[in-house]
């Protein structure tokens, strides 16, 4: 069965992980998962070319560190994640959060209250993807964007199931369809941003918020 067929059937929030440790245990694990310097510039290049300078951004999954351009003025940068050390420890982050989104995909912010939002290497370990996206489009302001990245690195024991079964190509279509799923977002694009000279892949999704509900709902 081709990638496709495997699309049709696989329902993206109902396949749990295979490793079920909490998720501050798994939070110290990720080290060994972690992309490598040139996907890392190459994702801080992109997000030099989105996220809006002067911006209040939004670090979901967000942990020791993000790969925030240093140079960039942003207003305000918040993380939310589940290791309260790892977030201590961030030299980028203004404000933290300490949640797990798979317990509790409801973000505690207001509507509209950022410019930016970012989620990198971790979209993989979410149980209700379209559920957290719908969330992070409510606290971004309409047209704002979130840059979903990802490479090849994962701890396949902690990932939704049908991510393990799906290569680079169908994890961005995966992708896509949780923004789809959540219903509030627009002008999503798929991007291969891959370093040339070899190393790790980085490829990305990006989509503009169109604010709380889903269009054309009363929420």
């Amino acid at each position: 069965m081709g990638r496709n067929g495997i699309m049709a059937f696989l329902p993206t929030t109902a396949l749990p992980a295979v490793d079920q440790l909490p998720d501050p245990v798994f939070a110290r694990e990720l080290p060994n998962a972690r992309i490598d310097g040139a996907a890392i510039a190459a994702v801080t290049d992109l997000y030099r070319e989105v996220l809006p300078a002067g911006g209040a951004i939004l670090d979901v999954m967000s942990g020791w560190i993000s790969h925030l351009p240093p140079e960039a003025p942003f207003r305000r940068v918040v993380g939310v994640g589940v290791d309260r050390k790892a977030l201590a420890e961030n030299p980028f982050l203004d404000e933290w959060r300490a949640q797990d989104l798979n317990r509790d995909p409801v973000l505690p912010f207001a509507n509209a209250e950022f410019d930016g939002a970012t989620l990198c290497g971790a979209i993989q370990y979410l149980a209700r993807p379209g559920e957290v996206i719908r969330e992070v489009a409510r606290v971004l302001k309409p047209g704002a964007p979130l840059i979903v990245t990802f490479s090849n690195r994962c701890l396949a024991t902690k990932a939704i199931a049908c991510w393990c079964l799906l290569d680079e190509a169908g994890h961005l279509c995966l992708i896509a369809q949780h923004f789809a799923e959540a219903g509030n977002w627009a002008d999503v694009r798929c991007l291969d941003r891959t370093p040339p000279g070899g190393g790790q892949p980085l490829y990305a999704v990006i989509g503009r918020s169109l604010g709380a509900g889903r269009p054309g709902s009363s929420d």
